[in-house]
């Protein structure tokens, strides 16, 4: 008998789940100074606790384009994107490094902007887009997503990498310490306002922000680029607003990752979005009424259930 109330037991447990005993989720995130990290941090504590039998964990990597390229081929359940990369990667851009389409990728939800932040030494001279030209500028991690950003807007801007002195692919953290040291002249960073790397080089007093004018926007000619603003005292000696762009980020999962736990992951992102917003001010922008806007690739059937269910797609 008390075997089989072990087997009765188990059975219950296994039935009750609806998950079998292993799920597994590894969140691609990025570089551990952007925003990426901690959100997905974050995330992994909520869907620990959300889905049932859960192993969770979050991976640090370089950002969009490895996320994309490691969900496509089964390392990873989710990954934090920019819509520009995730555009080009659907569609096979060979230009932005995506040698062929990755077609099992499908979105969870469109969240908060990226948005370009382009800091620069007092000591370089760098007052305006321009000004760039023929100095030591990073532009993260090569291959990702931020590098393409910066691709498109000297471009926008007229001139390209060739024009620079130096380009340099560091990691956000480590680009910052080269520019307060010397060794750079600016950073281009694409990540959610208040990133801790722009804050710290802010906060030493040896930078300042340089702006993107709207026109310059425009002529990157793809609808994920939208001006935008970085307000006045988002950080520390930042005084006056500075125009800039921002470009959407969205949650992505894949083909092979069941119904049920994109659907749970979808939810609990939006159940709990209140702790995101304590993680990071970023979360602020993510709402229930655009996660579906615009989205370069098709929902996950999971999620599209969630939205179906709530009511924000008929």
């Amino acid at each position: 008998m008390r075997f089989l109330a072990i087997a009765l037991g188990l059975i219950v447990a296994t039935v009750s789940s609806g998950y079998g005993r292993d799920v597994l989720v590894t969140i691609l995130s990025g570089s551990m100074h952007g925003v990426y990290y901690p959100l997905g941090t974050t995330l992994s504590s909520i869907y620990t606790q959300a889905i049932p039998g859960a192993s969770v964990t979050v991976q640090a990597t370089d950002g969009s384009a490895e996320n994309l390229r490691l969900l496509e081929a089964g390392h990873g359940e989710l990954a934090f994107t920019d819509g520009d990369t995730l555009a080009d990667a659907w569609v096979g851009n060979k230009e932005a490094g995506f040698a062929t389409p990755l077609h099992k990728l499908r979105a969870i939800a469109r969240i908060y902007p990226d948005v370009i932040q382009i800091a620069a030494s007092n000591r370089s001279g760098i007052k305006t887009l321009a000004d760039l030209k023929g100095k030591r500028i990073s532009v993260g991690p090569r291959g990702g997503g931020t590098e393409i950003n910066a691709a498109a807007i000297f471009k926008a801007a007229g001139f390209g990498f060739s024009d620079l002195a130096e380009v340099d692919y560091s990691p956000f953290g480590k680009s910052v310490r080269m520019v307060i040291e010397g060794k750079l002249d600016a950073t281009f960073q694409s990540a959610g306002l208040g990133a801790e790397s722009i804050h710290h080089l802010l906060a030493s007093g040896q930078a300042r922000l340089i702006p993107i004018p709207a026109d310059v926007v425009a002529k990157v000619g793809k609808p994920v680029y939208v001006a935008a603003t970085i307000p006045a005292n988002t950080y520390d000696g930042q005084t006056a607003d500075v125009p800039t762009a921002s470009i959407a980020n969205i949650l992505v999962t894949r083909v092979g990752v069941s119904d049920d736990v994109a659907e749970l992951m979808t939810k609990s992102l939006f159940d709990h979005l209140d702790r995101l917003v304590l993680t990071h001010p970023a979360a602020k922008d993510i709402s229930i009424t655009t996660a579906t806007t615009d989205l370069p690739i098709p929902l996950h059937p999971g999620a599209e259930r969630y939205y179906r269910d709530l009511g924000v797609l008929k």
